[in-house]
């Protein structure tokens, strides 16, 4: 017979905070469970996360959220992909899409027979077989379709979004399905004999208990890393930024329906598309330039005047030993850290509320369960971790001793491995729940310059001249189909 959580704190807003909130309130909330979310107006959020992955859809779904209502609600705009800038060289460029390259056929991965067949006439760049890369170039927007024979069913999308409204929105959600706020600055933290945090206090004195203690706090990690004393797991030897400057500046037209990441001397520059505004920020290592620099070289870069004044943060890339410590569990930057170059914040937020509901425990809090979530929970962090290198160590920058450093640093084992394989033959190979797919490793290998001396030879079992003549027309119909599509600003006024 089990013992039932009763009630579940959780500590800290933003996004993080509502986010799981609004899952709580939606699905632990039984009539018998109480859920609280404490929170002080008085400190300030991150709130710089704006861009997106696909997965939020599915999150938005389950909460039953409207689309348009959650754009309207967040100022947001539709997200293709990401726009890389400078990365393999200065002058270079190439675009991360979401959704897929091409057809397979006969079961052989599309991007080996674009390998294969690359040096012929009309093939072109794999970019061209990808509708969502095509639609993005053109500043327009579709959903994918279902018909699998339409190339528009490889598209996907995500979203551009204020956070801060976001959080807002999911509160009010929250909220009406019987999540209590308790507005106070956390003074104090309470300790049962075993260990386990049994409340917290508030500057006002009164005392929340609970049974499940959800740590939202961000980066300081109140629960899991301050009282429960649970260490951190420093990557900055492999990433090595750990500065940000966030400024919002007016917006710009077209709205471009992707996020643009704009490499510099010592790091990158973000420009994220709103309906209401442009959120640019600059991430930078702080051994290779100085926050004034820094700053200068973001408002220099801007392509709308400022709005309001830059906002400077520091970092360290890495994660918590353990994410679920007793009955704590982190959730967000109290449980690890990783640089928004791929938008992976929120996915990484929603992977924490998932797996807890997935693997809820009751009062005795079982070492199992325990032992699962942070087992799956370090595997997404650290596969994430090396897509992230990879944008820096692929390289052939050699124009600042920053690039010099990411260039020739070493790297996880398990990067090594997929560059080998990669650089081989083509072949990429996707553990457990991996993140990102095969088609996100094609493209920001080939756009870093990573080039496979060979492809499959499974490939080679063929006809090249039909497959040439399927590639040609899977390209040209490719184009065509994204050409009768709307603009994104025409898509955004319909949300109005």
């Amino acid at each position: 017979m089990t013992d039932p959580i009763a009630h579940v704190v959780i500590v800290g807003g933003g996004t993080a905070g509502w986010m799981t909130a609004a899952a709580a309130g939606r699905f632990l909330d039984d009539g018998q469970r109480r859920i609280t979310l404490v929170e002080s107006d008085a400190i300030g959020t991150v709130g710089v996360g704006e861009a997106t992955i696909p997965s939020i859809l599915n999150f938005n779904k389950l909460l039953g959220i409207d689309e348009a209502e959650f754009l309207r609600e967040t100022k947001g705009s539709f997200k293709l992909g990401i726009e890389f800038a400078g990365w393999h060289r200065p002058d270079s460029g190439y675009f991360h899409p979401f959704g897929s390259f091409g057809r397979d056929i006969e079961g052989i991965n599309f991007h080996q027979l674009w390998l294969k067949l690359r040096g012929q006439a009309g093939i072109g760049p794999i970019a061209d077989y990808s509708p969502s890369t095509v639609a993005a170039r053109a500043a327009a927007f579709g959903p994918p379709v279902g018909d699998p024979r339409s190339p528009l069913s490889g598209m996907a999308y995500a979203y551009h979004i204020d956070a801060t409204l976001y959080a807002a929105f999911l509160r009010r959600r929250a909220e009406a399905d019987g999540v209590a706020r308790v507005e106070g600055r956390i003074v104090a933290v309470e300790r049962a004999d075993n260990g386990h945090v049994a409340a917290v206090v508030l500057d006002d004195g009164r005392r929340i208990a609970g049974d499940l203690f959800i740590d939202c706090s961000g980066f300081r990690s109140l629960l899991l890393g301050d009282t429960l004393g649970v260490g951190f797991e420093d990557w900055s030897h492999w990433l090595p930024c750990d500065r940000a400057i966030a400024v919002p500046s007016e917006r710009t037209e077209p709205v471009l329906p992707y996020t643009r990441a704009t490499a510099h001397v010592a790091g990158w520059q973000w420009r994220i598309p709103l309906q209401h505004r442009t959120g640019n920020g600059v991430v930078y290592c702080s051994r290779f330039i100085d926050d004034d620099a820094a700053e200068r070289l973001l408002l220099s870069r801007l392509d709308s005047a400022p709005t309001a004044a830059p906002r400077r943060l520091s970092f360290t890339a890495g994660q918590r030993h353990r994410m679920w410590e007793g009955n704590v569990v982190a959730i967000g930057l109290s449980g690890g850290f990783l640089e928004p170059l791929e938008s992976t914040s929120i996915h990484l937020i929603q992977q924490g509320i998932s797996k807890l509901f997935a693997l809820f425990p009751d009062r005795s809090f079982s070492t199992v369960e325990r032992n699962e979530y942070n087992r799956q929970m370090a595997d997404n962090y650290r596969s994430i971790r090396d897509f992230i290198i990879l944008h820096y160590h692929a390289t052939a920058r050699d124009d600042s001793p920053f690039w010099d450093h990411v260039r020739t640093m070493d790297v996880p084992d398990s990067l090594t491995r997929k560059l080998d394989l990669f650089r081989h033959k083509g072949r990429v190979f996707r553990y457990e729940d991996e993140l990102f797919a095969m088609p996100s490793w094609v493209a920001v290998l080939l756009g870093q310059g990573v080039d496979p001396v060979g492809h499959d030879p499974v490939a080679d079992a063929l006809d090249e001249e039909r497959l040439a003549g399927a590639l040609r027309q899977m390209r040209s119909a490719t184009a065509a189909a994204v050409a009768a599509l709307p603009s994104h600003g025409a898509v955004l006024m319909r949300l109005e």
